[in-house]
């Protein structure tokens, strides 16, 4: 199957940076959101990362400007059953997806795939409330989108070699890297990642050490590029939460248990640089550490 438009559900940080990677790359691109004001946003950022890209000779103005043409907005759901694959980017609650996936269901064409960008949730069980499940798996981009090469893509029970082979080749397209991974909690890189930044939590809480001196520490002894205090800002500590819970609930492994204080930080309304607070305050001129 030839995919030559994708319908992109949700226009936050992911979803933009989705739209953005796919018109650069000449599909045809529907990007939807329940809000006017987050399409009006998505749409700027992409403008201003866009020419970004071109202020560094990464593309050119024309690419610019006909990338920008190819995406269209809209509030419409139904809009989007026009596509040959739609990816969903919505908020990291299986409740909101299944809902988006029933609503979505009856106006879409045959041949239509369906995908989710969920970094945690059952792709098997997500698909099982569709009418297409061998036309549905996972397609996880990497956070920012633009700049990070690897997506990963899940097969759920049910998926088929087609779904899988147009998945891949959208991926190729776009000039990223597939990885194949099992549709077990968190798949690859979050089943790895999310427990180093749940268990610097743990350090901070157990007073180890400081926001600091971790975040420090993990980049210079490490050579990580960014702490894991400072990465769990940059995902958003609800997402980090969200996916910590999956494990906990889906392996039943205590390895996997939440720390306190990062629970405490997302009650708290801290989850990160999206809300000003979070391991650091953002509100200055520099991030400075809350704790």
């Amino acid at each position: 199957m030839d995919v030559k438009s994708v319908g992109v559900i949700g226009a936050g940080q992911m979803g933009n940076g989705i739209a953005h990677v796919l018109a650069l790359a000449d599909y045809d691109v529907v990007l939807n959101d329940v809000s006017q004001d987050a399409l009006n946003a998505a749409m700027a950022i992409i403008e201003g990362n866009l020419a970004r890209q071109a202020s560094r000779g990464k593309i050119t103005d024309e690419a610019v400007q006909n990338a920008l043409k190819r995406i269209t907005t809209t509030l419409e759901l139904p809009q989007l059953g026009k596509t040959d694959l739609v990816i969903e980017a919505a908020t990291e609650r299986e409740a909101i997806k299944q809902a988006i996936f029933e609503d979505l269901q009856p106006h879409l064409l045959p041949h239509t795939i369906l995908t989710s960008n969920t970094s945690s949730i059952s792709i098997t069980r997500l698909a099982s409330r569709t009418d297409r499940p061998e036309r549905f798996m996972g397609f996880h981009f990497m956070n920012p989108v633009p700049v990070m090469q690897l997506v990963e893509l899940i097969r759920g029970i049910a998926t088929d070699e087609e779904t899988f082979s147009a998945c891949k080749a959208v991926v190729d397209k776009l000039g990223k890297t597939a990885a194949s991974a099992e549709d077990f909690p968190a798949f690859i890189v979050n089943r790895i990642l999310m427990p180093m930044i749940n268990e610097a939590v743990y350090t901070l809480y157990e007073g180890v050490g400081n926001v600091q001196s971790i975040d420090q520490s993990m980049k210079l002894g490490a050579n990580h590029p960014m702490g894991p205090l400072e990465l769990a800002d940059f995902i958003g500590l609800d997402t980090c939460l969200a996916i910590m819970n999956v494990l906990h609930d889906g392996l039943a492994d205590t390895k996997y248990r939440p720390c306190p204080l990062l629970t405490k930080y997302v009650e708290a309304g801290w989850l990160g640089r999206k809300s000003q607070r979070g391991f650091y305050d953002y509100r200055g001129e520099f991030p400075v550490p809350t704790r």
